[in-house]
């Protein structure tokens, strides 16, 4: 019985670990609620994959910043607007979304699994 404690004490640990991984003030979506709100205005949507990921298939609202030179482009993005951020899986754009957080971004938005995800909706 203490065993079985220990366990769900690790497991709890664990998913703790992984919540608080995500980064504070990041906000994750699925693609469902991405295709609810692409049309609008008043959101910033960039694709951090590489070019060529890009270049193969792409959502048209979607500029592409590859993760690699997104410290170098945030310029080119509002603090005063929500960006949201797809990339493959969902991994290269949590690690943008930490970036975006740490150059002073407020409102930062990772669209959960990715291209992966809306490629099956």
């Amino acid at each position: 019985m203490e065993f079985l404690g220990l366990i769900i004490l690790a497991v709890l640990i664990m998913l703790y670990m992984m919540v608080k991984k995500n980064g504070k003030g990041i906000n994750q979506i699925s693609t469902g609620e991405l295709k609810g709100m692409l049309n609008d205005r008043s959101k910033q949507f960039i694709d951090v994959r590489t070019p060529g990921e890009y270049k193969n298939k792409h959502i048209k609202t979607f500029k592409n910043m590859p993760l690699q030179s997104l410290h170098k482009q945030t310029d080119q993005l509002s603090k005063e607007k929500e960006v949201v951020v797809i990339c493959q899986s969902g991994m290269r754009s949590a690690n943008a979304c930490k970036i975006l957080k740490q150059k002073g971004f407020t409102s930062v938005t990772n669209v959960r699994g990715g291209m992966n995800a809306w490629n099956l909706i």
